[in-house]
């Protein structure tokens, strides 16, 4: 076999479809296009590959700055210095408390957190606490007690 004898197998080459030259082509008059709509006219059938067909697109439906989380729980904070500064020797500590002292706003989910030295026991009661503060609490011969 020779370079000049090779040639593609049989049926795998095709003639080119000659569209739009006239009625006896079997290609003529709307040129394979079909009727009216998007795709039959020129220049309009190549679309974005983010067109969403004339729905809002996705990126004008998601928000512009940020993302905020409906169900993030959000606790008020309150330091171990804060507690030895308010509170005396074998005091009761919960969310009411805090609240009638005006250390927080509202007690609905509080945090410990272990920022100050805590040199008296204390009875704390709260959402949730930072292992440093739980730590403190339970050295100063206090309790730290979980809510639910």
């Amino acid at each position: 076999m020779k370079l000049h004898e090779l040639k593609p197998n049989k049926g795998a080459t095709h003639r080119k479809k000659r569209v739009g030259r006239g009625i006896g082509s079997g290609h003529g008059k709307t040129a394979t296009r079909g009727y009216k709509g998007q795709t039959s006219r020129s220049g309009d059938s190549k679309m974005p590959a983010r067109f969403e067909g004339g729905q809002t697109p996705f990126l004008m439906r998601i928000p512009k700055r940020g993302f905020k989380n409906p169900n993030k729980k959000e606790y008020e904070i309150v330091n171990l210095k804060v507690l030895e500064e308010k509170f005396s020797a074998n005091d009761e500590v919960n969310p009411e408390i805090l609240v009638q002292k005006g250390i927080i706003k509202s007690g609905e989910c509080v945090k410990i957190l272990g920022d100050g030295e805590l040199t008296k026991p204390l009875n704390v009661k709260a959402h949730a606490f930072s292992k440093s503060a739980e730590e403190k609490i339970k050295a100063a011969g206090g309790s730290a007690e979980k809510l639910s």
